[in-house]
């Protein structure tokens, strides 16, 4: 099933353990090989020390989460505007095929995440250095308000084609930003071993026999 696992669009579909009939089986292989077909996967990412940063990170759960770091880095990725053509398409033509689609297109957006994160990770390690797990706008206490700054110091209208409507959510809606922090030590919530790491699939160290840990 291309790069996506059953699991990952399941989860996303609500799935709770129920027989998949076979129609369905096939219709998420089609859909998401489709998904694959029609996503523009890009990112954009830049790394600030930390008691530089170009823009404002209000709230108290950021803070902690950058606390004692050195450097932050922001990250914006998307799929590109043509996943949203075509789930307007599908709400006319296939409400299922769009319910499965959407599914896929989540699933794909945040394993583009997992693969910044993980090339972030990498980068920070050959450093001596740590990073926290991704933050993103609207987690804990920081306002969605921060994705117009983020993004603008980014750059991300020009290169990544990214936009906000009026309640600070993204077009494309397929595409995430987050915030990450580099360490001197290790940090609370990384995975115990690379057999549990949700970015073992895409760690060059991992492939070189080392870790981030």
């Amino acid at each position: 099933m291309a790069i996506l696992a059953y699991s990952e669009v399941l989860r996303y579909l609500g799935y709770g353990g129920q027989e998949l009939t076979p129609e369905l089986q096939r219709r998420t292989d089609e859909l998401v090989l489709h998904c694959e077909e029609v996503a523009k996967p890009a990112t954009v990412c830049e790394t600030f020390p930390a008691d530089e940063l170009p823009i404002e990170l209000p709230g108290n759960d950021v803070a902690n989460h950058l606390r004692d770091a050195v450097e932050v880095v922001f990250f914006a990725a998307t799929l590109g505007h043509g996943i949203d053509r075509e789930l307007r398409r599908l709400s006319f033509t296939d409400p299922l095929g769009q319910v499965i689609f959407d599914a896929a297109a989540t699933a794909r957006v945040e394993r583009l995440a997992d693969e910044v994160e993980a090339r972030v990770r990498e980068r920070a390690a050959e450093r001596g250095l740590f990073c926290s797990w991704r933050f993103s706008p609207g987690y804990g206490d920081l306002p969605l308000s921060v994705q117009a700054p983020l993004l603008a110091v980014l750059n991300a209208q020009r290169r990544l084609g990214i936009t906000l409507t009026p309640s600070n959510l993204m077009v494309p809606t397929k595409s995430v930003t987050a915030i990450i922090g580099m360490h001197p030590t290790p940090q609370p919530g990384l995975a115990s071993s690379c057999a549990v790491c949700s970015l073992a699939e895409f760690c060059a160290l991992r492939e070189r026999g080392a870790s981030c840990r």
